[in-house]
């Protein structure tokens, strides 16, 4: 059965409560997190001075690619613009901003909407060098005409949008093409386009790991694909072997880069397919990078699991939970022809 709204709502919250989990040991080592935190890890998100546990740069680019999505939704257009990609990627300019670069005289144009109003979102929570160094480039990557040769995991933990929105149909090239803007390396951009098909799988109604079966099939037919196969297939394996989870995910990497920071969270949510606390704390507690790989476990665990499956305390103290909530019932809605509509996302 086609899953519903509590779930596009799961998705983007949980992604987001993964993130917040992750981001105070982001940068520390096992052994560190468990000096910090005791032999268990981190097992809840800690609030920042606002009083809210915070997102980092992986939430807020989850937020513009969904802007981004649903812009391109609206059907009017006065500039012509009508591809996607081209629109996420002025979304991921608007984003650019909110990190102190200046505006670019050539996207003058672009630089309009609801998140620049946002202040939570103009705040750098360590975004990543590739994203600020390729959107900084003014160049439009794409799998064709790769710009880099990174494959580092900030282009698959911010396109979870995309598969909320897209057919399943697009969701897989989609996801990859967004996330080649910025990452030209195979397994930086197929990692990012086997976690949109893997979402729209799940929110078709597919089980766990039927939707990894079918994301495993789509996935060999890309090239440059054995190393993200490799990861999610590995995953799948550790996740029913005797070995404790910091066991498991050391064999899996550390998660800087895009095959294996989908491949730890594929592993916490196969193996903690009814209980997205467990899932999620397992997600963040390694040697590598927390925040990321609890994001895209958050994601996949709330698609699958809903709203309801998150813990209450975790979800209520989440920065910005209430425009979460809010994107997440437009990715549903997908578009409504209304002035309210195109006064949050207008057309070009």
């Amino acid at each position: 059965m086609k899953r519903e709204k509590e779930y596009f709502r799961g998705c983007l919250v949980g992604g987001a409560v993964g993130d917040a989990l992750g981001w105070p040991v982001e940068f520390l080592k096992m052994e560190e997190i468990v000096q910090r935190y005791g032999s268990g890890g981190i097992s809840e998100p800690e609030l920042g001075p606002s009083g809210k546990a915070e997102i980092t740069d992986d939430t807020q680019m989850t937020l513009f690619t969904a802007e981004g999505l649903l812009r391109a939704q609206s059907r009017y257009s006065e500039r012509g613009i009508c591809n996607p990609v081209m629109v996420v990627f002025h979304a991921y300019q608007r984003w650019l901003l909110t990190q102190g670069s200046p505006r670019r005289e050539r996207y003058e144009w672009i630089y309009d909407g609801r998140l620049l109003d946002v202040e939570e979102l103009h705040v750098r929570r360590a975004p990543g060098n590739t994203c600020l160094a390729a959107l900084s480039s003014g160049e439009e990557g794409s799998m064709a005409r790769p710009i880099n040769n990174s494959k580092g995991c900030g282009g698959v933990m911010r396109v979870a949008p995309v598969g909320l929105l897209c057919l399943k149909e697009r969701a897989f090239e989609m996801g990859a093409e967004i996330a080649a803007l910025t990452h030209g390396h195979p397994s930086g951009y197929l990692s990012a386009g086997a976690l949109a098909y893997l979402v729209r799988v799940i929110i078709d109604g597919a089980e766990l790991g039927a939707a990894l079966d079918e994301t495993l099939t789509v996935l060999a037919g890309f090239e440059g694909h054995e190393e993200t196969t490799a990861s999610l297939s590995k995953a799948a394996t550790l996740s029913r072997s005797a070995l404790s989870d910091r066991e498991a995910i050391a064999h899996l990497g550390e998660g800087w880069i895009g095959e294996e920071a989908l491949g730890i969270a594929i592993y916490c949510a196969l193996k903690y397919r009814d209980d997205f606390r467990k899932g999620l704390i397992a997600a963040v507690n390694h040697d590598g990078d927390s925040d990321s790989t609890g994001a895209i476990a958050g994601n996949i665990l709330g698609a699958y699991l809903g709203l309801g499956a998150i813990p209450g305390a975790w979800m209520e103290n989440i920065e910005l939970k209430e425009l979460l909530i809010e994107v997440a019932d437009d990715l549903f809605i997908n578009y409504q022809e209304s002035p309210e509509w195109w006064a949050r996302y207008p057309g070009y």
